[in-house]
């Protein structure tokens, strides 16, 4: 996930109530287990010592947001001052999950959450197209159709038969224009927005020939979405799934990648591991990629603001920091991340076991 969607957060003051539950709405009870899950919220809040004034954001985000549809998580993370989060996630997590803290704890959503950034969606058939851009909150930011030339772009039947005339090679050509029409617009709209990904929805052919068409820049971001069509009628519910298991997939590439490239870079200077050369990299602003994995209950120290984090208060004063807290390793490390610069916060999982349960891929 970008981690540039979090700066503005990540530099606001705390302390932040951070709520993460399911709120599944599949069955008859939907209303009741809700109900029951927010007071079970309420409770944890009080618990914990929320001010009033932030439980009075949360439970608003969390009772007077729009009922969900099939299976959904939510996120909400919040300060006195607002909301800074509320958003569905791709998958429910496995418990609720409540924290009050310094800073927000955002590893729910650098793994599970829906938005973070601006991408495309391609209803295609061989006749043209409705794209449709989201910004990285997952707002409507542009909407168009195109439309290719008025020809017939199916085959004749009956009497225009390949005996009399067959109509079929010029049938093929205008899917063919039609086609590449749509996938010129696309590209423009990819490179103007920055969209990634770009989903291509449609029946399997016409999604077939918009990849083809693609040029390569924009092709290495489409993903193929199986569920719906450019028809109306189309199941919304459906594609939000899809949609969803297309950023699932998206986001596994993702750990691919950063673990092969921790591999590949580590012993170079290019990557490094545990808490000591992380939170070292994180003071120099050298981290490009943060890679969590299991910190457990692991806790730093930060200093005066969040860019500075260490194992030990000599590395602070070496900065020049005269305070410092202790705070959760899970907590501190993704925000002095995105306060820092870094471009990305990977999730990981089994397929990279770093030292201290966290690693980073370097920028120099």
């Amino acid at each position: 996930m970008k981690a540039d969607r979090f700066q503005e957060l990540a530099s606001a003051a705390g302390p932040f109530a951070s709520v993460y539950f399911e709120d599944t709405h599949t069955t008859e009870d939907a209303a009741k287990v809700a109900e029951l899950t927010w007071r079970a919220i309420s409770e944890k809040l009080e618990e914990l010592g929320v001010s009033e004034e932030v439980r009075a954001h949360v439970e608003h985000a969390v009772t007077e947001g729009p009922t969900p549809v099939g299976t959904s998580g939510r996120a909400v993370v919040a300060n006195a001052d607002r909301v800074w989060v509320d958003e569905r996630l791709v998958r429910p997590p496995l418990q609720t999950e409540v924290r009050w803290s310094d800073g927000p704890y955002l590893i729910p959503l650098v793994e599970h959450g829906s938005r973070g950034r601006p991408h495309l969606v391609v209803r295609v058939d061989h006749v043209g197209a409705d794209l449709t851009v989201h910004d990285r909150n997952g707002a409507v930011v542009h909407e168009e159709t195109v439309e290719g030339d008025d020809h017939p772009v199916h085959k004749a039947s009956g009497a225009q038969t390949p005996g009399y005339g067959d109509p079929e090679p010029p049938v093929e050509e205008q899917r063919r224009r039609n086609i590449a029409k749509v996938a010129e617009r696309v590209t423009e709209l990819a490179d103007e927005y920055g969209t990634d990904p770009v989903f291509l929805i449609g029946e399997v052919r016409s999604r077939n020939d918009l990849a083809d068409a693609l040029v390569s820049r924009t092709a290495d971001v489409a993903v193929q979405v199986e569920t719906g069509s450019r028809a109306e009628g189309s199941d919304p519910a459906q594609t939000r799934a899809a949609l969803d298991e297309g950023l699932a997939q998206q986001r596994l590439a993702e750990m691919d990648e950063a673990a092969e490239r921790f591999r590949a870079g580590a012993g170079t200077g290019l990557a490094v591991e545990g808490l000591a050369e992380v939170t070292a990299a994180l003071r120099e602003r050298r981290v490009e990629s943060l890679i969590i994995g299991d910190l457990g209950d692991a806790t730093v120290l930060v200093g005066d603001d969040p860019s500075v984090v260490a194992q030990d208060s000599d590395a602070l004063s070496a900065m020049g920091s005269e305070n410092e807290r202790v705070c959760r390793a899970d907590e501190a490390l993704p925000v002095a991340a995105a306060v820092t610069g870094a471009d990305r916060l990977v999730r990981i999982d089994e397929r990279l076991s770093p030292a201290d349960g966290i690693a980073a891929l370097l920028r120099y």
